[in-house]
């Protein structure tokens, strides 16, 4: 039986295999774009279902061109295989976290380290692949292609790939006014249509990283200086603490029901900023965004990519600047400047499976601390990029003793675990942040005798805990909701640091209960760290209104 089952394949076309498998990709696939495309509408209504029928033959069409145009009868099946394979991984996070596959988010993945992309992979992937890439290309390998001489074959590629186009057109044009009022409102939706998404966003980040690895980096603030001071007794030491997806909706001081920041409720000396709105949804877009001087407020993803950052400027004024990294680097915001990894050798009790918790972040700092800025004046900055709560695996950002709220979610497999046990394990989790900003003010207090120091803690994003359906983070800008752009950011100053830069401390709660957003973080800086320049913008300079000229 096996024996007759593989001798009598059926022999197809390379465009009809193409057309199958684009059907396929149509229906398997894009189960998000049709719901959310057919959201509120009458489900009995004949034009609900010309609607819908009009969007199969639309995504069937765009796949088939996606599919034949650049298949050779030669490799078709593995080109096939290929998009099969992608539409099986994208399929699974978009359904499993709601994500979007647009440009910025492949562009997350692709910078993902392997300890960190090992963490989503879960054991529900495998009967997902199983039911959706291997049986898929096990029928895509079974039938024999047919043999046309190339003429007549290019011949007939055309004629179906335009026949593809105007099947697309004709079915976009019978529902035109629904749907174009969808695009035009709801833009995002295009990036759910699979694996169409994938093969654009793969093409976009690849281009634009060629762009930005052709461009030089442009300079910023040129004309950067250290404003005299009244004779320093000794530097500034600035730490930036880069957290990570923590959302203020779950940070205690900020009025969360819990007590997520016991260590910092305790400091009568923290400024909390309970409405910061962050640049981006994840990491890759928010870490340039908030270190440049264009920021959100006028984005230009090409433009921050290929420009200096805030650092650069606070080292061409004569600081010595140090990026220390526990997590996917710094995504160009470093570029050129001092690097410092953390190293498991260093705190073997802090790490695990290629994961350190951010403790380790504060080992050995002294070293990092020499030399000082080139400048006579000139102070340190050291930028210490958390892991924080980085899900979905949120159990293992903290250490046992901080297992306060249970029960919690232990697996990186968010579906399997009920939103308390989630929301239990991302609590956890921030009261670690908690406790090690805590011992980084403990450590910088004790800096007095050589430096007027201060801490500036501010996340780059947060995160989705199941409200809406959504987990994680990531969602287009547009369309993001509050839970992963509200932010949690604290300022903390030594009394010799304000005394040096003249801050009210009244005045400046008082601005911690105003709304800022990531685009304040390079001015802020500038102005904290005596930096004289014309990119800075006064107005966007938190402290600025609170601090008194030298």
């Amino acid at each position: 039986m096996f024996k007759a089952f593989a001798t009598h394949r059926p022999a197809v076309s390379p465009d009809a295999l193409a057309l199958s498998v684009s059907l396929f990709f149509a229906l398997a696939f894009n189960v998000p774009f049709l719901q959310a495309v057919m959201q509120g509408r009458d489900a009995l209504a004949p034009a609900t279902w010309a609607f819908a029928l009009a969007m199969v033959v639309m995504l069937t069409a765009v796949h088939f061109v996606i599919a034949a145009l650049p298949a050779h009868r030669r490799w078709i099946k593995p080109w096939l295989a290929l998009l099969v394979i992608v539409a099986a991984f994208a399929s699974y996070f978009m359904q499993r976290y709601g994500v979007f596959l647009d440009p910025t988010m492949l562009r997350n993945a692709f910078h993902s380290d392997p300890a960190e992309a090992s963490e989503v992979l879960g054991w529900g992937l495998v009967p997902h692949l199983l039911a959706f890439a291997v049986l898929p290309i096990m029928a895509i390998g079974y039938p024999k292609l047919t043999v046309r001489r190339w003429p007549r074959a290019l011949a007939v590629r055309l004629g179906f790939l335009a026949l593809a186009v105007l099947m697309a057109a004709g079915a976009v044009l019978l529902v035109f006014q629904d749907f174009s009022s969808l695009m035009r409102n709801q833009k995002e939706l295009r990036y759910l249509i699979t694996p169409a998404n994938a093969v654009y966003s793969t093409a976009r980040v690849l281009v634009g990283n060629t762009r930005e690895a052709q461009a030089p980096r442009t300079p910023v603030g040129l004309d950067a200086r250290l404003q005299p001071s009244v004779a320093p007794s000794k530097p500034k030491l600035m730490v930036i603490v880069l957290g990570e997806t923590a959302r203020a909706a779950n940070w205690g001081l900020s009025g969360y029901a819990r007590d997520t920041t016991p260590t910092l409720a305790k400091r009568s000396d923290v400024i909390n900023f309970a409405n910061v709105s962050a640049c981006g949804t994840n990491t890759e877009t928010s870490v340039p965004c908030m270190f440049s001087a264009v920021g959100r407020r006028d984005y230009d993803e090409h433009r921050i990519r290929t420009s200096e950052s805030l650092l650069h400027v606070l080292q061409r004024a004569g600081h010595a600047v140090t990026w220390r990294d526990n997590q996917s680097g710094c995504k160009g915001t470093c570029d050129g400047l001092r690097e410092d990894r953390v190293d498991s050798a260093r705190a073997p009790e802090l790490c695990q499976d290629g994961r350190c918790l951010d403790e380790a972040l504060l080992k050995d700092l002294d070293r990092l601390l020499v030399p000082r800025g080139s400048h006579p004046d000139g102070g340190v900055v050291l930028v210490l990029h958390m892991l924080g709560n980085h899900g979905p695996t949120y159990h293992k950002r903290y250490p046992p003793s901080f297992r306060h709220f249970a029960p919690t979610c232990d697996t990186g497999d968010l579906k399997q675990c009920d939103r308390a046990s989630i929301v239990n394990a991302y609590d956890n989790a921030l009261r670690y942040t908690d406790h090690v900003l805590g011992q980084l003010i403990v450590w910088l207090e004790a800096q007095a005798p050589r430096f007027d120091a201060a801490m500036l803690y501010v996340s780059d994003h947060g995160e989705s805990l199941g409200e809406r359906g959504l987990f994680l983070h990531g969602v287009p800008y547009a369309i993001a909701p509050k839970e992963q752009i509200q932010v949690p950011m604290v300022w903390w100053m030594a009394p010799g640091f304000k005394a040096r830069s003249g801050v009210d401390t009244a005045c400046l709660v008082n601005q911690a209960s105003k709304p800022w957003s990531h685009d304040h973080l390079f001015h802020s800086v500038l102005g904290l760290m005596d930096v004289a320049t014309t990119v800075l913008e006064p107005a966007l300079d938190i402290s600025a209104t609170c601090r008194s000229k030298p």
